[in-house]
């Protein structure tokens, strides 16, 4: 893995996660700063890259639903 790979991944998942649920970049960064989204897939590369990307959509789904449950704690 090198940092282009893991760039193209983030845009790649960034994007049809956006398109998914019908967000705009404003939206996804505001995301991105409260649960680390991009983050995530930096540190998810391995098996993500071999995810399709509605996988990884559900795998951001969840890990954001996770992030949510432990702040209401």
């Amino acid at each position: 893995m090198n940092i282009n790979q893991v760039a193209y991944l983030q845009a790649e998942v960034a994007g049809a996660y956006m398109r998914h649920h019908n967000l705009n970049p404003a939206g996804f960064a505001e995301l991105d700063r409260k649960y680390g989204i991009l983050r995530f897939i930096e540190i998810g590369y391995e098996p993500f890259h071999l995810t399709g990307t509605q996988g990884v959509i559900d795998e951001v789904d969840d890990y954001i639903r996770i992030q949510q449950n432990k702040r209401q704690r």
